[in-house]
């Protein structure tokens, strides 16, 4: 450890007796640390920090060494760019937009089977307007906050409900709907 300072006290004293007189000296060396020196604590931060700049140096030096030749590389296999010139444009062109010709959707007409029945097909739309109407006109089940799709007479019925009753009783009230071919139901129940 370094010393900024070095400084010395001396004190007398002087002891008067009747048979005599004595006098005392004592003297005190103080020393001041040099506050201005780094301590082994920094230096040894200092050099974990100059040891890390190394390495992070070094790697990428040797990642940036690869990419150099990979591009001179790439850059060597690829022709030269053609020339091109452009020679001023005397007029802007002009462009004409027409509307593209309007085509009626093709019909569909569904031939009657070979036996001479109609195939079975399920109006969507009417067991939708069936399903929501029966929804909505049960006391029991408008409170519950369902919600129903149909697609192909299959329903598909989702949301949450407090009991397994009420769940099993949704799926009874949407079986008996005309044209309901099959029920998914999805409620989940709240415990």
């Amino acid at each position: 450890m370094a010393y900024d300072e070095e400084q010395a006290r001396r004190s007398r004293v002087v002891v008067d007796t009747p048979t005599e007189r004595r006098e005392v000296v004592h003297s005190q060396m103080v020393r001041t640390p040099d506050n201005s020196g780094i301590s082994a604590g920094m230096v040894g931060v200092l050099v974990v920090v100059a040891i890390a700049l190394i390495t992070m140096l070094v790697l990428f030096w040797m990642s940036s060494q690869p990419a150099t030749d990979q591009n001179a590389n790439i850059v060597a296999q690829q022709p030269p760019p053609p020339v091109v010139q452009q020679v001023p444009a005397q007029q802007p062109p002009v462009i004409i937009q027409q509307p593209a010709p309007v085509q009626q959707a093709p019909v569909i007409v569904s031939q009657p089977a070979a036996g001479g029945a109609a195939p079975n097909v399920s109006n969507d739309g009417a067991v939708q307007t069936a399903v929501d109407k029966k929804i909505a006109e049960d006391p029991t089940l408008s409170t519950l906050g369902v919600t129903a799709t149909v697609l192909d007479g299959k329903v598909t019925v989702t949301g949450t409900v407090k009991s397994e009753a009420l769940k099993t009783q949704v799926d009874r009230a949407l079986r008996a709907i005309k044209g309901v071919k099959q029920v998914d139901n999805q409620i989940v129940v709240l415990s």
